[in-house]
C-alpha cells in the first residue's frame, strides 16, 4: 500500500542554502549527466543486500552540489563520483571538461577518485604533471590541477568523491580545501538523508508484500481512527465495504455490533483483543465467520498512536465442524430407525439445519417410480409446499436426478423451464441440490434440499452431501442383508425340519420291520418276510433318492457339477418316462394324458433332463386326487421347446409359487395327505434348467397346477 515518505523538513537547513545558491547548470555535455547504474558502497548496498535505486541522490540535487563545489573552489569543473564496486561512477557534475570520459567510469586503482576512496583522506594535486601519485596515463600528459574529498555516510564508511579540477596546474588555497571539504559534508548529509528515505521506503514495500501475502484480513488505523492501511486479503474479505463498518456484522450469540465494538477501536482504547468471533451478514443470506484479533500501537513514550487488527475466514471450517455434527446426527438416527421411513425425518432435519436451507426432501425408488419418502422444513417456514406421493422415472427434480444418476444443482427452481412446478417453488423456493442414494446394486433413491434464496454452487457442498446420501444407501442395504439373514435363517430351519421329517419317515419303516423280521420265528419269515424286506427296499431306494437330490443340488450351486449339452431327442426322453409312469400306476385312479411330437432336438445333458420330467411327473401324480386327469405335452414355440405338466389338484396360490423352488418350503397342500418325495423336486429341476439356460415357472388355476419348462432350441 502508498505510503507518503518523510517530507523536506527532515533536511538540513545547509542542505536547502546550498540548493538555493547553486547556480543553473550550463547546457554542456555532461552537465547534469546521472548513470543510471547504482552504487555498491557498504552504505549503499547495506538495506536487504541490494543497491538503492538511482532516485537515492537524483541528478537535479548532484548536479547542483557539483556546481557549489566549483564556485567554492574557484574552479571551472567540479564531479560527484559513487564507489560502485571496483570503480567510481559519475552522478553529477559542473563545468566541460574534455577528459570528463576519464572520470565517468573508471577504476580505483587507476584513478585519482580512487586515490581518495582507498586512504579515505582528502587529496591535493596542484599539477598533475609533476605528481607521482597520480596513476600512468591519468591527466599526467596535460597537466592540471585536482582537489579531492571523500564523502563518507553516517557510520564514516567511503561512499564516494567530492572533487574539483582545473585543466591547468595551480596552488589549492586552505580555504578552497575547506570549501571542497565543506562540500563534501552537504553531501554527506544529503545522501545520508535520501538513503533513509529510501531505506524508509524499501522496508515499506516489503512490509506491504508480506501483509498481502497473509491468509489473514490486516486493517491499521492512526491515533484519530482513520484507517491508514489495508491488505489485499482484508479487501477481498471485506469487499467495497469500508474496513470499519460494521453493517451486517453480529457476535457469535447473533448480537449485532455497533463500531466502538469492532477489534479496531477496542484496541485504541488500549484493549488488546484475541479469538474474537465475528458473523458477518452481507447480501446475500450465507452467513460467514470471522476470529478476530487486534492490539493498539504505542509511540516511544507509551501513548496509543494506532491500532491494527486481523480478521480470519474461519466460515469453512465452521462449516466442517456442522457437517460433522450432522454425520453424526444422521448416523445416530439411522442406528435407531428400523425403517429408511422411520429415520426418514430425523435425517432431513439435521441437512436442513447443516446448511441453513429450508426444506429437503428422501425419495425412494419402488415399483418402477420414485416415492416421497419423507419430508422436513424448518421450523417456522410454510409447511403447505406440495409435495407428489410419486414421481416417474425422469420426471422432477428428484425423478431426472435418479435418471441421470449423479448431483444436480438448480440455482433457481422458480425460473421457467425449471425441473420444479411453479406450485411447488410458489416463489418461495431457488436453490435445490439433488444428490442420487445408491447402494451395492445402483441408485435406490434421491436426496433433495431446497433453499429460500439463489445460491451459487459450493464444490464442497455436493462432497459432503453425498456422504450423507451414502450413509442412506448403506443403511438401506444393510436393514436388506439383516431381512435376507433373518429370512434365510427361518428358511434354514424350516429346510432343515422338512428334510429331517422326510429323513425320518423311510428310516423309521427300515427301523421298524428289521425288528420285525428279527423277531420273527421261522413259519413267519417265510409268510411275511418277502413283504417286509419289500418294505424296506421301498423306504431304502426313497432314502438313496433323497439324499441323491441333494447331493446333485448341491453340485449344481457350487459349479462343480459337469452338465454336458449334445444333442438329444426330448421327446423320445418325455415318451420313456410317461410309458414307465403309466406301467407304475397302473390300477391306481389317476390318468397320464399325453401330446407329444414325433421329434423334437435339443442340445441338453439327457440323464439330468430324464431326471426332471420324472419329478415333475412323480409329483403331478401324488398330488392329483382319485380320478384326476394328468396332463403332458412337448412343443416347439419359436426358438425354444415347450414342455408342460399339469395335474388336476387345487391350485398353488400365488404367494406360494415361487417359495416352492427354494427347496426350503413345501405347499400346504402337500400336508393334506401323506405324500412321500423329498421337496427338492422343483428347486433341483429350476437348477438343472438354468445349467441349460431355460426357466421353469408354476402357472394354475381352479382346474390344477402347471409346470412349465423352457429350453432353448439351439445351443448357446
Amino acid at each position: 500500500m502508498r505510503r507518503e515518505g518523510p517530507g523536506d523538513a527532515g533536511r538540513s537547513g545547509r542542505a536547502h542554502a546550498v540548493e538555493a545558491a547553486s547556480p543553473e547548470p550550463t547546457a554542456e555535455p555532461y552537465g547534469g549527466t546521472a548513470v543510471d547504474e547504482l552504487p555498491r558502497s557498504p552504505a549503499a548496498a547495506g538495506f536487504l543486500g541490494h543497491p538503492p535505486h538511482r532516485g537515492v541522490l537524483t541528478s537535479g540535487s548532484a548536479d547542483q552540489l557539483a556546481a557549489l563545489t566549483a564556485r567554492a573552489a574557484g574552479a571551472p569543473s567540479a564531479c560527484v563520483q559513487f564507489v560502485e564496486g571496483e570503480t567510481l561512477r559519475l552522478y553529477g557534475s559542473w563545468g566541460l571538461a574534455a577528459d570528463w570520459d576519464e572520470v565517468n567510469h573508471t577504476d580505483l586503482e587507476h584513478s585519482l577518485g580512487g586515490i581518495v576512496a582507498r586512504t579515505g583522506d582528502v587529496l591535493v594535486v596542484p599539477d598533475a604533471a609533476a605528481d607521482d601519485r597520480v596513476p600512468a596515463g591519468t591527466l599526467r600528459d596535460g597537466g592540471g590541477a585536482y582537489l579531492g574529498y571523500p564523502v563518507h555516510d553516517r557510520r564514516g564508511m567511503v561512499l564516494g568523491v567530492c572533487c574539483a579540477y582545473d585543466h591547468r596546474p595551480r596552488d589549492w588555497t586552505p580555504e578552497q580545501v575547506a570549501a571542497v571539504a565543506e562540500a563534501a559534508d552537504v553531501a554527506t548529509l544529503l545522501i545520508g538523508e535520501q538513503l533513509a528515505r529510501h531505506e524508509l521506503e524499501q522496508q515499506h514495500r516489503f512490509l506491504d508484500a508480506v501483509l498481502d501475502s497473509l491468509h489473514d484480513g490486516v486493517a491499521a488505523c492512526d491515533a484519530d481512527g482513520r484507517v491508514v492501511f489495508v491488505n489485499e486479503r482484508m479487501r477481498r474479505l471485506w469487499g467495497d465495504s469500508a474496513v470499519e463498518d460494521v453493517t451486517g456484522l453480529a457476535d457469535s450469540s447473533g448480537v449485532p455490533l455497533g463500531r466502538d465494538e469492532l477489534g479496531l477501536f477496542r484496541a485504541l482504547r488500549g484493549e488488546r483483543v484475541r479469538d474474537q468471533p465475528v458473523a458477518a451478514h452481507g447480501r446475500s443470506r450465507r452467513t460467514r465467520f470471522f476470529l478476530m484479533d487486534a492490539q493498539p500501537i504505542r509511540g516511544l513514550d507509551g501513548r496509543v498512536v494506532g491500532a491494527v487488527q486481523a480478521v480470519q475466514d474461519v466460515t469453512r471450517q465452521r462449516r466442517a465442524e456442522r457437517f460433522r455434527s450432522c454425520e453424526l446426527a444422521v448416523t445416530t438416527a439411522l442406528a435407531e430407525a428400523p425403517s429408511i421411513e422411520a429415520a426418514g425425518p430425523r435425517v432431513l432435519e439435521a441437512v436442513v439445519a447443516t446448511l441453513d436451507w429450508v426444506h429437503a426432501e428422501l425419495w425412494m425408488v419402488d415399483d418402477g417410480t420414485i416415492r416421497a419418502a419423507a419430508r422436513w422444513s424448518t421450523p417456522g417456514w410454510p409447511s403447505s409446499i406440495p409435495v407428489p406421493e410419486r414421481l416417474a422415472y425422469g420426471q422432477g427434480l428428484a425423478g431426472r436426478a435418479w435418471q441421470v444418476d449423479k448431483p444436480l444443482w438448480i440455482r433457481d427452481v422458480g425460473r421457467p423451464q425449471s425441473l420444479i412446478s411453479p406450485d411447488t417453488s410458489a416463489d418461495r423456493l431457488h436453490t435445490a441440490l439433488a444428490i442420487p442414494v445408491h447402494d451395492g446394486t445402483g441408485p435406490i433413491g434421491v436426496l433433495t434440499v431446497f433453499a429460500d434464496a439463489v445460491e451459487d454452487p459450493e464444490d464442497e457442498l455436493v462432497p459432503l452431501m453425498s456422504g450423507i446420501a451414502a450413509h442412506l444407501g448403506q443403511f438401506v442395504e444393510r436393514r436388506r442383508v439383516e431381512d435376507l439373514q433373518r429370512q434365510l435363517t427361518r428358511s434354514k430351519n424350516e429346510y432343515l425340519a422338512l428334510i429331517g421329517h422326510e429323513l425320518r419317515t423311510p428310516l423309521t419303516s427300515i427301523s421298524a420291520y428289521t425288528e420285525l423280521l428279527r423277531e420273527a420265528d421261522e413259519p413267519g419269515l417265510v409268510r411275511d418276510g418277502p413283504r417286509l424286506i419289500a418294505v424296506i427296499e421301498r423306504n431304502t431306494n426313497q432314502l438313496r433318492e433323497i439324499i441323491n437330490e441333494l447331493l446333485e443340488l448341491s453340485a449344481l450351486d457350487a459349479g462343480h457339477a459337469d452338465v454336458r449339452r449334445t444333442p438329444m431327442d426330448l421327446a423320445a426322453v418325455v415318451r420313456e418316462v410317461v410309458d414307465r409312469a403309466r406301467v407304475a400306476i397302473d390300477g391306481a385312479p389317476v390318468v397320464i394324458d399325453a401330446d407329444l411330437p414325433g421329434e423334437l432336438i435339443v442340445p441338453g445333458d439327457r440323464d439330468r433332463l430324464r431326471h426332471i420330467v420324472e419329478n415333475l411327473l412323480g409329483s403331478a401324480v401324488r398330488f392329483s386326487p382319485d380320478g384326476g386327469h394328468v396332463a403332458v405335452s412337448l412343443r416347439s414355440t419359436g426358438r425354444a421347446a415347450e414342455l408342460s405338466v399339469s395335474d388336476a389338484a387345487g391350485d398353488v396360490p400365488r404367494a406360494e409359487r415361487e417359495q416352492l423352488f427354494t427347496g426350503h418350503f413345501r405347499t400346504a397342500r402337500g400336508h393334506d395327505r401323506v405324500l412321500p418325495g423329498s421337496g427338492l423336486g422343483l428347486t433341483l429341476s429350476r437348477a438343472v434348467v438354468e445349467k441349460h439356460h431355460g426357466s421353469i415357472e408354476l402357472t394354475g388355476g381352479e382346474a390344477g397346477t402347471t409346470v412349465l419348462v423352457k429350453l432353448p432350441l439351439e445351443a448357446r
